[in-house]
């Protein structure tokens, strides 16, 4: 019997999925690695450029908190918190100074208390009640509308006098209490209205600084010394002086310095070439270029001024050849010896003003770095608001400040206490600042943290759109595969059928031959 079997046995006997599973992911597969190694790159920037930025920012926070907690500029100091106690403005410049306080009475309020009335709400009696205070009387109507104690504490109130009226619960009694402004001007006195007794005279407050005879109408003083508030709290002695905090700022050029390399470091990671090892993710980066540039120019940067250094260079602090920070101590305590308030001005931002009639309010952050002229300086009187210039442009006047509205000055105000026909204010805003610059510059909207940014985010755009065509290109490929041998499945399966026809008519052929 004669068999076709070999010529026409080729069936397909083939697991077509799996052969288009195959033929599919080879094709990818290359596709799918270089778009992948490309993302992964593309990712490992990203990262890397948040990382620094996070560091960046972690080094500016902690140089404007260190610089700003008062803990390496001159304080004051009280040698009996009982009986006084001061505090050193923000931004405030101090000089060694020292005197032997006396407290010898705290200023105190006037107050007046009323009988007691078993109901604040019941009536009291009509009519009106005349407060005199500072040579102004305020006439205060008791009507049927408030005809009680809670109704004429209201009123009183109303009034803005400088007299405040509060309810006091006493025993089970309501009384109607009565306090004026603190010191001598703020006597008052009543006519009219519920009897009132009174409870504590108005009185200044009085005090000696190495005998020289002061009063004040608060406990609290912030003109004595330039920057130093000065709250009494009994009457006594005590010694007030500033104790500069060397060792702190020594300190803080040491953990500068630490903190600076560590951030070099993160740097020398982020930039590896790769010739020793895996290259860095930013290799070659503009951005890390930038970054490490600026802050080089740290050392050298002036940061103060005035007389003795204005830079990190000039006392001690050294950028080695491979970019970190080293610390010269001699040269560090002999900057410190010499100039220890220049010194201070580096690391702790200051506002310094060479006229006593002139007291700064704005912090030191608020302004630019620099000396700004003050001219036509004319205190607030009669209800007529301060006045005054700015570098040459008219302040903003709200009572006794001025406020620079415009420029690098914007931020800065400060009160006119006298007129003064010129005065130089001088902004001190040191380390901290010129750091936090360079993290501004670098994340600023043309910033090249920000453009580096900008560019792995289209790269990343463009990289989705690469792998959504390359994907739409493999699934065609695949169908167009699955069709074909689809179609050639069909053929063979017709072929076989054929054949077993063939086979058969043979069959019957060979078998009628017999």
């Amino acid at each position: 019997m004669v068999s076709i079997t070999n010529a026409l046995g080729i069936g397909s006997g083939i697991d077509i999925a799996a052969l288009v599973a195959d033929l599919a992911n080879a094709s990818r597969a290359p596709r799918e690695a270089a778009i992948a190694r490309r993302e992964a790159a593309n990712a490992a920037q990203v990262s890397a450029l948040a990382g620094l930025k996070n560091a960046l920012d972690g080094f500016a926070t902690s140089l404007e908190t260190l610089s700003t907690s008062g803990s390496l500029s001159t304080q004051p100091l009280v040698s009996d918190s009982a009986v006084l106690a001061a505090t050193a403005s923000r931004g405030a410049a101090l000089d060694g100074f020292s005197g032997q306080v006396e407290v010898v009475r705290l200023a105190t309020a006037q107050s007046m208390v009323s009988g007691g009335f078993a109901d604040a709400g019941a009536p009291i009696g009509q009519g009106d009640l005349t407060l005199s205070i500072g040579g102004v009387d305020h006439t205060i109507g008791i009507t049927a509308a408030n005809d009680s104690l809670s109704g004429l504490a209201a009123a009183i109130n109303a009034a803005e006098s400088g007299v405040t009226a509060t309810i006091l619960r006493d025993g089970g009694l309501s009384k109607l209490v009565l306090r004026g402004p603190s010191g001598a001007a703020g006597a008052f006195s009543l006519s009219g209205g519920p009897a009132m007794t009174q409870v504590q005279a108005a009185g200044d407050a009085e005090l000696t600084i190495d005998g020289v005879g002061i009063t004040r109408a608060s406990n609290r003083i912030d003109d004595l010394f330039a920057g130093v508030t000065i709250d009494l709290k009994k009457t006594g002695q005590a010694t007030l002086s500033t104790e500069r905090p060397t060792t702190a700022i020594k300190q803080a050029v040491y953990d500068f310095a630490s903190a600076y390399n560590q951030l070099e470091a993160a740097l020398d990671d982020a930039g590896a070439s790769g010739l020793e090892g895996e290259p860095g993710p930013l290799r070659g980066s503009a951005a890390l270029r930038d970054m490490r540039a600026k802050l080089a120019a740290l050392v050298s940067a002036r940061l103060s001024t005035g007389a003795g250094p204005q830079s990190l260079g000039e006392i001690g602090v050294k950028t080695g050849r491979d970019g970190a920070l080293t610390v010269d101590a001699t040269l560090l305590d002999a900057a410190i010896a010499a100039n220890p308030q220049a010194v201070e001005r580096m690391f702790s931002p200051a506002i310094t003003v060479d006229s006593p009639l002139v007291r700064v309010t704005s912090l030191s952050g608020a302004v630019k770095p620099g000396t700004y002229a003050l001219s036509n300086l004319v205190p607030a009187s009669g209800g007529s608001p301060a006045g005054g210039r700015i570098d040459g442009v008219a302040a903003s006047a709200d009572g006794a400040i001025l406020s620079a509205v415009t420029g690098d000055a914007k931020g800065l105000s400060f009160e006119v206490l006298g007129s003064v026909a010129s005065a130089t204010v001088t902004v001190d805003t040191g380390l901290a600042a010129a750091m936090a610059a360079i993290r501004d510059l670098l994340t600023a909207e043309q910033g090249s943290f920000t453009t580096a940014n900008d560019r792995l985010a289209a790269e990343a755009r463009t990289l989705a759109g690469e792998r959504e065509k390359m994907e739409l290109s493999a699934d065609a490929y695949e169908a167009r595969i699955k069709a074909s041998f689809t179609a050639m499945e069909a053929r063979v399966t017709a072929m076989k059928a054929t054949q077993a026809y063939l086979q058969q008519q043979i069959d019957i052929w060979t078998g009628a031959d017999d």
